[in-house]
């Protein structure tokens, strides 16, 4: 059953998942180490999807400002497929099994398509969701308003 999306000023749900390289990764382990900009994505190899995370792939400003991590449903196997066809070096982590779990969690699970929705949530070092924004699957997010989410955490960024 898909939770409420997670508001902002409340702790982000904590979540085990594995990357494009198997790596079993655990949100709570960049508390206090990094800001995390978690993005939900439906499907690897979509137009509006692939356009998204190349777009994010471009920002090193970003990369440097905060973790990116990019949940989909889709099989580890196919997202290492995917980072290596559009040099994806960030994590693309696997929600594929049990099916969308951690989309559920974030509120963004869109079960009549079985993937997630395009929802995008700026967690701080201390695991709080400081920003989010959710859209529907056919609509681009703007990479400019994650950094602006950012900024407004460490004023010194802008």
């Amino acid at each position: 059953m898909t939770a409420a999306v997670p508001g902002v000023g409340s702790q982000a749900p904590d979540f085990v998942a594995r990357n494009q390289h198997g790596e079993s990764l655990r949100l709570s382990d960049f508390r206090g180490r990094r800001d995390v900009v978690l993005v939900f994505y439906p499907y690897a190899f979509s137009g509006v999807c692939t356009s998204e995370l190349t777009a994010l792939r471009d920002r090193p400003d970003l990369a440097a400002a905060a973790e990116v991590l990019a949940v989909s449903c889709d099989p580890m196997y196919t997202l290492r497929a995917y980072a290596d066809s559009t040099g994806l070096e960030f994590g693309l982590l696997s929600d594929f099994w049990p099916h969308g779990a951690i989309a559920s969690q974030y509120g963004v699970f869109d079960a009549d398509r079985g993937c997630a929705a395009r929802g995008t949530f700026v967690i701080d070092q201390a695991g709080v969701i400081r920003w989010s924004i959710v859209k529907p699957i056919s609509e681009a997010r703007d990479p400019d308003d994650y950094l602006r989410a950012l900024a407004e955490l460490h004023p010194g960024l802008g």
